[in-house]
């Protein structure tokens, strides 16, 4: 493994790559202090501080773990990447809908390209909408309290452009990680926002053990529910269920082609981190209504789910596991795999091609998908099971399972791979001797 990352560093293109990658990641923390003028940066600190205690933050909870606690600090990176996720996240689900942009996901490089263009419009248009509403929010005041030291049109405007201009800037600097980096440069980035929140945790997990409010027993058990944690997302990660397909063999002129055998990869965790974030977003939704202070039932709904209570977590694996199932039904067309193989020869052993090949990969995919949603739930409710049973705070607690373990191993996953591939094209050892790290895309 030593060895490996020496190597590293004796490829001048691979060495290049890393640290262009480094130094825009390191571009994008710094960014993410730089404070929006006229802004009260600590007092809305300690209001999001106490938020996270009484409803766990809302959506700004989840917006403000992917931007690493830039939208707490009310800095120019506060929206982060949540909007070109959200629009890209529309596109891929209108794409069965909308007959144009069906027809560029079929046209290879220049329909993505194009599609491409159309993500950033739509995260642009998406910023000026958030902002403005993140700006009247802060004028109005949260919890009753605001944070805006000159109110109106000026700090409003000045906001919606500051807020809007981070965005891009962070999906320009993705965009060059992914030209002349290594990795997935949106993926990076959310990555390194929610490393750069675990010192924090480390030191209040060091500051409970120092007090006497936690036994080192206990944190010797959150070792080890880590270890196990990682290697089961990684597992997860990784899985897939090969199905063999063969290629008939047919004469082409004085050539004869086709005869070769292959496999369609069907990973257990389709549909990857998204099903927590629409769960997460859903029975958030109230208590993020009523920290605008909004009435009307709407926080009755709110403290009944309370995070960590029997409703909530009942409610959130409900919904994991049905946004699992209907997240991937979007992504995954059995009856185009089935066409696809038909048209090219193609057939799985033992299956007629066509629709019984198509029902076939359906079922499959039910079987895996039960597994890969069941296994979402749980990872999903570790984080409150374990503040709730071990009275640890959230922020320690959130490091062992949730969003943020699943989009920082997979991502992590990715990256590895891509190293080992430099490395074994240039005659290196890879980092693992056997086998080969399969990649993983964010969303």
């Amino acid at each position: 493994m030593f060895k490996s990352f020496v190597n590293i560093f004796k490829i001048e293109d691979l060495r290049k790559k890393l640290l262009i990658t480094l130094g825009l990641l390191i571009i994008y923390r710094i960014g993410a202090y730089i404070p929006i003028p006229g802004i009260d940066s600590l007092r809305l600190a300690q209001i999001f501080d106490n938020m996270a205690k009484q409803a766990g933050g809302g959506l700004f909870g989840l917006m403000n773990l992917f931007s690493g606690g830039a939208l707490r600090r009310a800095t120019i990176f506060a929206l982060g990447v949540m909007p070109y996720i959200s629009v890209s996240i529309i596109l891929q689900l209108l794409t069965p809908v909308i007959p144009h942009l069906e027809q560029l996901s079929k046209e290879g490089a220049m329909g993505y390209r194009k599609i491409l263009q159309y993500t950033r419009y739509g995260t642009i248009l998406l910023c000026l909408l958030q902002a403005y509403f993140i700006a009247l929010f802060l004028e109005n005041g949260i919890m009753g309290e605001s944070v805006v030291l000159f109110p109106g049109w000026g700090f409003r405007i000045m906001a919606m452009i500051s807020l809007t201009t981070g965005t891009a800037f962070i999906m320009w600097l993705g965009e060059q990680i992914q030209e002349y980096g290594i990795g997935n440069g949106i993926s990076l980035i959310i990555t390194a926002g929610i490393l750069s929140r675990m010192p924090a945790a480390v030191f209040q997990l060091y500051t409970l053990v120092r007090t006497n409010q936690i036994r080192p027993e206990i944190v010797v058990f959150l070792l080890i529910m880590l270890f196990v944690v990682v290697v089961a997302v990684t597992a997860i990660t990784q899985g897939q269920r090969k199905i063999p397909v063969q290629y008939a063999r047919r004469v082409s002129g004085t050539k004869t082609v086709g005869g070769q055998s292959s496999y369609i990869p069907l990973r257990v965790n389709q549909a990857s981190v998204m099903p927590i974030i629409f769960a997460q977003s859903v029975l958030m939704f109230p208590a993020t209504l009523a920290s605008f202070g909004l009435k009307m039932g709407v926080d009755k709904v709110a403290a009944l789910l309370r995070r960590g209570d029997t409703l909530y977590i009942i409610l959130y694996s409900a919904l994991i596991i049905f946004f699992t199932f209907f997240y991937t039904q979007i992504i995954f067309k059995p009856i185009d795999i089935a066409d696809n193989l038909k048209k090219y020869g193609g057939f799985v052993p033992g299956i007629r091609p066509g629709m019984p090949t198509a029902e076939y990969l359906y079922d499959i995919m039910i079987k895996i998908t039960t597994l890969g949603a069941v296994f979402l739930a749980i990872i999903a409710i570790i984080p409150m099971l374990l503040s709730k049973g071990l009275h640890i705070p959230y922020l320690v607690a959130q490091f062992f399972g949730g969003t943020g373990i699943l989009i920082v191993v997979g991502v992590l996953l990715d990256t590895i791979r891509q190293i080992e591939s430099h490395l074994l094209m240039r005659h290196y050892d890879g980092f693992v001797r056997s086998g080969r790290i399969r990649g993983r895309r964010f969303g």
